[in-house]
């Protein structure tokens, strides 16, 4: 696997009064064996909306680990200009981006560009985004998807966000940043700590558990106004929220009447509904990705193994037999992977399986994983992991050759958790 000895250290605010500026840092890893060359010229017209959107596109691509940049010093390109697809391939490159941009009558700014195979020489089309000067990151995450998906035939991800928690001076902050760690800001700061946050089908709320009134209570969070209601507030412990594809209801674990079991309850609160009835410990609920069963994690076998049941409860069906601790179950949106955290001789790392044939590898080195979240392609994994007793996160590809590795200066980083598509 090749090595990228590269950093890019990415400043942000924290918004919480009190709190100083922390500095989010990304490491690349790893790179996928084979790397598209393609080339992104700058964008033609306003220089500093250029430089913004340009680069932003590059980290992108590049940190993706599945493209190799190829030098475009010197060139003078845009969505118009003639492409001389057989000197772009004699340079190595087998795609070229060219764009411009300039501000439209209302003020805001327009971002065109157009996509080029210089091998087949022909155009892959091109778009045109309306961005205002504090959009134009977005703007170029948008450009960058664009091009994934051209030249992969996946769906990018670069318009999507994160959710993690850090702790940090005492306090736990849950924090929201763009999928390259940009951007972060502070949905809620609470002296106590703040656990499984997790995303709503139309990125729209969060879910989470929190401890702020000295007890773990379940909390729907809208991110457009700052509101949020308790979902789950029962006698003894409410935890591991997972929301059901359709966003109606969500997966809750309470122990009320005794050991924790599973139960559904609409995204108001109403309509509790027990789901799992075991003499065990039943867990970390997670739908399947078309809502009709759920996997989970349960001791009732004698060690934690991961199970899956029917979307309205019944028997359920051990899904792992290979180790004697598997958690965290993460089933991946196109239903194709499951990532669970497994122990092997005393390490907890993430594996991943392949749900027809069971067939399962472990993706990591390390000794503390936890919190595994796929993104929405089912490209890559974030977990949470240990470096040198601090909480950092990891992304990982699923195949495993591609490694990037997010850290918070300040604090440990814990509980991530990766948000839909763009919507």
């Amino acid at each position: 696997m090749q090595r990228i000895s590269r950093r890019i250290f990415l400043a942000f605010f924290l918004l919480t009064a009190g709190f100083a500026q922390a500095q989010l840092s990304i490491e690349i890893t790893g790179a996928g064996a084979n790397r598209i060359p393609v080339v992104i010229a700058d964008l033609l017209g306003d220089p500093v909306a250029s430089r913004i959107i340009t680069a932003t596109v590059r980290s992108d691509l590049e940190r993706s680990g599945l493209f190799r940049l190829v030098d475009a010093t010197g060139s003078v390109l845009d969505e118009n200009s003639p492409v001389d697809h057989a000197d772009w391939k004699a340079k190595g490159a087998d795609a070229l981006a060219a764009g411009s941009i300039a501000r439209s009558p209302d003020g805001r700014m327009e971002a065109r560009f157009r996509l080029y195979d210089t091998q087949k020489a022909v155009s892959l089309g091109g778009a045109a985004y309306i961005t205002g000067n504090d959009q134009l990151r977005a703007a170029g995450h948008r450009i960058a998807d664009f091009i994934y998906e051209k030249l992969t035939g996946e769906k990018g991800i670069f318009s999507t966000r994160i959710a993690y928690v850090v702790k940090s001076r005492g306090q736990f902050l849950l924090q929201i940043a763009d999928a390259d760690g940009q951007g972060a800001v502070t949905a809620l700061t609470s002296a106590e700590p703040i656990i499984s946050p997790t995303w709503s089908p139309n990125g729209s709320k969060l879910a989470y558990v929190s401890f702020e009134k000295k007890k773990p209570m379940i909390y729907v969070h809208s991110l457009a106004t700052g509101k949020r209601h308790i979902v789950a507030n029962f006698k003894g412990s409410n935890s591991a929220p997972a929301w059901a594809p359709d966003g109606n209801k969500l997966a809750v674990v309470l122990s009320k009447d005794g050991n924790s079991q599973i139960y559904s309850v609409n995204a108001d609160g109403s309509g509790l509904q027990r789901l799992t009835r075991s003499g065990g410990i039943d867990t970390e609920p997670r739908y399947s990705a078309d809502g009709a069963s759920f996997y989970f994690t349960s001791d009732r076998g004698g060690s934690p193994q991961i199970y899956r049941a029917s979307a309205n409860g019944g028997e359920a069906q051990r899904v792992t037999f290979e180790g004697s601790y598997n958690v965290s179950p993460r089933p991946s949106a196109d239903g194709k992977s499951l990532a669970f955290i497994t122990r092997r001789e005393g390490r907890f790392q993430l594996a991943v399986m392949d749900i027809a044939s069971r067939q399962t590898q472990v993706l990591t080195d390390s000794n503390k994983d936890e919190s595994p979240s796929f993104a929405p392609n089912s490209r890559m994994i974030l977990i949470a992991t240990e470096v040198g007793g601090r909480g950092v996160l990891s992304a990982i590809s699923s195949d495993g050759r591609i490694k990037q590795r997010l850290s918070v200066a300040a604090g440990d980083v814990r509980e991530p958790a990766w948000g839909p598509f763009f919507q």
